[in-house]
C-alpha cells in the first residue's frame, strides 16, 4: 500500500483540506467548505467547482466514500450527500501531514520557519 500512497504525493492543498475535514465526522459538501474556511481563518475558501471536482476525484481514487447513515430527516435536506474517510485516506492524510512536517522541519532548521511553531 505504500506505493499506492506514495504515487498520491504531494496532495492538492484542497485534497488535504478536505481529508482533514472529514477525518472525525461524516460531512456533506457545504459543511466541508464551512469547516475549512473556519480553520484556515478564511485564508482558503474553496468554490463548490473545485470541492466537487475534488470530492469526485477522490471517491475515485478511494480516499472518500459516500455515507449512507443520514441525520434525522427533520435536521437534514434530502439532496445532500454525506462524506466519510476510508482507511485508505487516512493513512495517505497521514503520509502527506508527515510529509509537511518535514518539510517544516527543513525550513526550521535553515531559519526560515520559527522553532516554536
Amino acid at each position: 500500500m505504500t506505493n499506492e500512497i506514495d504515487a498520491l504525493l504531494p496532495l492538492p492543498p484542497a485534497t488535504f483540506h478536505i481529508l482533514v475535514s472529514l477525518a472525525d465526522e461524516e460531512r456533506h459538501g457545504y459543511a466541508i467548505m464551512q469547516d475549512i474556511a473556519a480553520r484556515t481563518g478564511g485564508a482558503l475558501k474553496l468554490s463548490a467547482g473545485t470541492l466537487y471536482r475534488s470530492i469526485q476525484r477522490m471517491l475515485e481514487q478511494g480516499l472518500l466514500v459516500e455515507s449512507r447513515h443520514r441525520p434525522a430527516a427533520a435536521l437534514d435536506d434530502e439532496r445532500r450527500r454525506y462524506y466519510r474517510v476510508t482507511p485508505f485516506g487516512t493513512a495517505v492524510a497521514r503520509a502527506e501531514a508527515g510529509r509537511l512536517t518535514q518539510l517544516v522541519g527543513f525550513a526550521r532548521a535553515k531559519g526560515l520557519a520559527p522553532r516554536n511553531a
